[in-house]
């Protein structure tokens, strides 16, 4: 019986926010990128990785609690782009503003889950469409793309994710959501 789980925690997006931005992946087309599926799409809050089994009530009740003091808030869509860094990027992802919402909820998810201070790094809200094969050099000279429409990204609830690592992609489940508020 397996003792551990991955988990994270992340926003569940709109259907018709991933419908907006898959219709950009067209212009990412290329023998080295592979396309996020459509059903893991999700804007990560915090990454909490392998955990035992027996401290997921526990981890659920801490994000709740954690939900309850957060008001719902909105991300504003910048561009879909190779990131994180432009010299060498691994993946595609729709990057949204700097929010100061969005980070006052990461970092206490943080705190609170790991236990220990948030180290004080930049977190950038983004969704990853697409990955950057590790067998083949990157692609060049991709595409940085804005809406034609402001795109927005209502944050009105977060949820527990289970991640099970598979080939070629991983399998995310959803295990609980928490309205914020």
């Amino acid at each position: 019986m397996k003792d551990t789980i991955r988990l994270f925690v992340a926003a569940i997006l709109p259907e018709t926010l991933k419908d907006k931005l898959q219709e950009q992946l067209i212009l990412f087309e290329h023998p080295h990128v592979r396309f996020v599926p459509r059903q893991n799409l999700h804007l990560t809050l915090y990454f909490i990785g392998n955990v035992p089994l027996s401290q997921l009530e526990t981890i659920k009740q801490t994000i709740k609690e954690t939900a309850r003091r957060h008001l719902p808030f909105t991300l504003h869509f910048a561009q879909t782009e190779p990131g994180p860094k432009a010299r060498n990027p691994r993946l595609v992802w729709a990057r949204f503003e700097a929010d100061n919402t969005y980070l006052e909820l990461s970092r206490e998810l943080a705190k609170k889950l790991s236990g220990a201070e948030p180290a004080n790094q930049k977190v950038i809200p983004h969704i990853t469409l697409a990955r950057f094969r590790k067998d083949k050099p990157a692609p060049k000279d991709l595409p940085i793309v804005t809406s034609p429409h402001a795109l927005e990204l209502q944050i009105d609830g977060i949820a527990l994710w289970q991640s099970e690592l598979a080939s070629p992609h991983p399998v995310y489940t959803v295990l609980d959501a928490y309205p914020l508020g």
